[in-house]
This record gives C-alpha cells, sequence and structure tokens, in this order.
C-alpha cells in the first residue's frame, strides 16, 4: 500500500479485559510494528447501559502497563454518534431498513408456534424470520411515533441486490500466517434481516465497526477468530455505503483448560487481578503464544 499502514485495537469498557484482550491487543501492536504502521485505541463504548469509566481507565492502564503506546487522541463512539445516525440514514433512504417491533421471546414463540426449521445464523442464532419485513409502512410509522420498542433491521434481499450490482461478488482478504492473503467468500445473507439499531443503543456493533475503521482510515483489522464469520456482513455495509475495504487478520484465541474462550461475562480472571500478583509484563508475554505472523 502506498499509505502508512493503520491497525486498531478496539475494547468495549464493560468490564475488566483478560489476557485474550491482552493478546489480541499485542497481536495488533506486532503487526503494526512490521509494517511500520500507526496503532490506534479505540474504546467502543456505544452501549451506554454497560459501558462504566472505571473500566475505560482500566483499560489505558492495563495497556500501558503491558507496554503499548497509542496514538491521542482516542476515539470512543459515544462521542460520533452522528456518524452512524449519518450511515443508518443513508440505508434508510436507499430503501434498505425497516421497524421490527418483535421482541426476542417474541421471535423465538413465533419460530416454535409456527415449528419453523431456520436454519442458524454463523454465529449459532436462530436467523430472523422476517415478521415485520412487510409489515405496512403507515402502520410502521403510527408504532414509531407512539413510542413503541423498535430496531431497525437490514433488508438483506433487498441489500444484496444492490450490493450485486456494484460489485461482483461480495469477499475479503484473510491474511495466511505466511504473510500471504486470501481472498474469503462467505455469503452475507446467511446472516439474515441482521438489527442495525435499536431504540436504547441507536446503532449496533456492526454498523459502529464499519464506519468507525473507515473515518480512522483502518487499513488491516485485527482481531480474534470469533469475529470471522461476521467480516462478510461487514464486508455488505462497506459495499452499500462506499466505504474502503481493509485486509483482515483473524488471530487464534486464548482458551481455558477446556478450550473454552475467555470472556468477561464469564468472568475470567482480568489483567489487572494478574498484575496484583507482582507479574512483569516481560513474563506475561512469556506465558501467551509466541507472535509469530
Amino acid at each position: 500500500m502506498s499509505k502508512q499502514p493503520v491497525f486498531r485495537f478496539a475494547p468495549s469498557p464493560n468490564g475488566e479485559l483478560h489476557l485474550g484482550h491482552a493478546y489480541s491487543a499485542l497481536v495488533t501492536d506486532h503487526l503494526a510494528r512490521l509494517h511500520k504502521g500507526r496503532f490506534l485505541l479505540r474504546i467502543e463504548d456505544v452501549d451506554g447501559g454497560r459501558a462504566r469509566p472505571r473500566f475505560e481507565q482500566q483499560i489505558y492502564d492495563d495497556l500501558a502497563w503491558l507496554g503499548l503506546q497509542w496514538e491521542e487522541p482516542v476515539w470512543k463512539q459515544s462521542e460520533h454518534m452522528d456518524n452512524y445516525a449519518s450511515a443508518l440514514d443513508k440505508l434508510d433512504q436507499m430503501g434498505l431498513l425497516y421497524p421490527c417491533f418483535a421482541s426476542r421471546s417474541e421471535i423465538a414463540n413465533y419460530n416454535e408456534k409456527r415449528d419453523l426449521d431456520l436454519p442458524p445464523t454463523p454465529d449459532g442464532y436462530p436467523v430472523y424470520p422476517n415478521i415485520y419485513r412487510d409489515f405496512p409502512k403507515k402502520e410502521g410509522l403510527r408504532r414509531i411515533e407512539a413510542g413503541n420498542p423498535h430496531t431497525l433491521r437490514l433488508n438483506m434481499p433487498k441489500a444484496m441486490q444492490m450490493a450485486q450490482q456494484r460489485v461482483e461478488r461480495i469477499d475479503f482478504q484473510e491474511r495466511q500466517s505466511d504473510g500471504s492473503y486470501e481472498t474469503i467468500f462467505e455469503p452475507p445473507d446467511a446472516w439474515g434481516d441482521v438489527v442495525l439499531a435499536r431504540k436504547d443503543t441507536p446503532t449496533s456493533y456492526t454498523l459502529a465497526v464499519v464506519v468507525d475503521d473507515a473515518r480512522q482510515g483502518v487499513t488491516h483489522v485485527t482481531r480474534g477468530e470469533d469475529l470471522y464469520h461476521a467480516t462478510s456482513l461487514q464486508r455488505l455495509l462497506q459495499v452499500l455505503l462506499d466505504l474502503p475495504e481493509p485486509l483482515y487478520f483473524h488471530h487464534p484465541l486464548i482458551v481455558d483448560m477446556t478450550g473454552r474462550k475467555l470472556a468477561k461475562s464469564d468472568d475470567d480472571v482480568s489483567l489487572s487481578t494478574i498484575r496484583a500478583t507482582g507479574i512483569s509484563p516481560q513474563e506475561l508475554r512469556a506465558q501467551l503464544p509466541p507472535l509469530l505472523f
């Protein structure tokens, strides 16, 4: 690439970082140095109901202890909500969004009562059965004005049709262990009519990460392999919104003795707890898989 590569590490301040986050941050920093690129830190705090200032500060403290340095100012999603609103408005003007008034339990009951044998999405959840895709627009607007809780979903068939008018195939470039890149094709429509915004959270991770990467000029997206399948959906949004295509690398996850990936929701040992034992950053790095990328 002619311009300087840009890498980013993008944690959410909804809990304390664990070893998996440390490894991901170190991999990203390693590749940024390898390519003489920039290393950015992004705080993905779009979910105001779960984000906490103390967790944000803990992110800074943990990463600094690891010896990482990042550019200032740090990009915080909560300070760029207008960017996501603009992206949603563009998709809406293209006729690709519709309101859905069904809760998760209502969707589950809908599937159960009709004995629908729907395929799962790539992350294992039942695909949305398109209850409100063809709902009368006038009635939908009336419900929204009345304050009815709703989400905004992407009309996947229409989105695919529009995207395929712009590109022959929606694929992405994935870095291999030898440093080469392989073209990967996974049909985005396997995700169904995904949620792109909620009433209480006016954007989704899927939309926000695409908009942020473009705004920050990110050229290389480095993250855990648990987000590998989500790339096809994000590539679809990049095509629809006329955003640049980054290169991707999904690194192995840090797992426990049973093979389960570490997670904040499972209260896995935090970096701050590990630091409190007196271990040095160098000793911690030695316990993690080598950065042979």
